[in-house]
């Protein structure tokens, strides 16, 4: 029913559609505000059955108004198909939810987090149909950020946990550095499934499976409006570098866009096989009326 919201899609020719033993991830970059909630809901469903997706996980540290999350848009998620909910800097900005994150073990905030806060930073999860378990982990970098634990030294301790129960892991490394996100990578070549990188909000056009079998991206971008400065009002983006001042926070409206990634992983081996950068719908590249939708 959702099919006819995805341009150009047949199953039938869809060279994903009967590999029923992979783990087949759908990926949903930051999804900021109403809009971003909105786009999952109206286009995720269609993008599951595209993929013939498995397993999907979403960025939701800004679907609450641009920062922060509620049980609301946590229930709205999981309708929509998401799986398990991945956070960052923003997870603890509504405090309303900090009672809610103790119980929910698949909406994660970042792990290396000091001791004492709320929320799980990793979860065990089992796909339907998969007979196998998928961790996903979730680590916040500190370059540019704020000097949380070593997120390598929490990885390491923490993959070698998980490795007893699963090789198919998944991680969702939050940070501002391009640098720091592609140095966890290969430090984690072939002890991890996935590493997608989040918090940037810009889709970088680097998807590649690492020597080890790792499957890597360094920003997977955003689910939102692009008519932005990475989710902000523009012109109140635009005043914070011209002006030099604090701008109160708005949110930018328009130009709705669902980014992500998608992967298959051989649960064999753990290894990734494939991954590629979903945008939905795709920037124009051309003024040609052809081109456009």
């Amino acid at each position: 029913m959702y099919l006819h919201v995805i341009h150009g899609f047949d199953r039938h020719r869809s060279k994903y559609y009967r590999q029923v033993h992979m783990l087949r991830t759908l990926f949903i970059a930051d999804i900021v505000g109403d809009a971003g909630v909105s786009m999952v809901e109206t286009f995720l469903p269609g993008l599951i059955e595209k993929y013939s997706a498995n397993f999907v996980v979403a960025n939701g540290e800004n679907s609450h108004e641009g920062r922060g999350i509620n049980e609301t848009i946590v229930k709205t998620l999981y309708r929509s198909g998401v799986h398990v909910i991945t956070g960052g800097n923003h997870s603890f900005d509504k405090w309303k939810i900090f009672s809610y994150m103790k119980t929910d073990v698949n909406l994660l905030r970042p792990l290396n987090y000091p001791k004492g806060n709320p929320g799980f930073g990793y979860t065990i999860f089992e796909p339907e149909g998969l007979n196998r378990k998928v961790a996903v982990l979730n680590l916040q970098g500190r370059t540019f950020m704020p000097s949380i634990d070593d997120p390598f030294q929490i990885a390491e301790r923490t993959i070698e946990k998980i490795r007893e129960k699963t090789d198919l892991i998944l991680v969702d490394f939050h940070a501002e550095a391009t640098a720091e996100k592609l140095a966890f990578a290969w430090q984690f070549d072939g002890e991890i499934s996935l590493c997608f990188g989040t918090h940037t909000h810009i889709p970088t056009n680097d998807a590649r499976i690492l020597p080890n079998g790792t499957g890597y991206i360094t920003d997977a971008g955003m689910t939102g409006p692009f008519r932005s400065v990475i989710g902000m009002d523009v012109q109140r983006s635009i005043f914070r570098f011209t002006r030099a001042t604090p701008q109160r926070y708005k949110l930018g409206n328009g130009d709705n866009r669902l980014c992500g990634v998608f992967s298959t992983v051989d649960p064999t081996t753990g290894h990734c096989s494939h991954i590629e950068p979903v945008i939905y719908p795709p920037f124009h590249q051309s003024t040609d009326a052809s081109q456009s939708l």
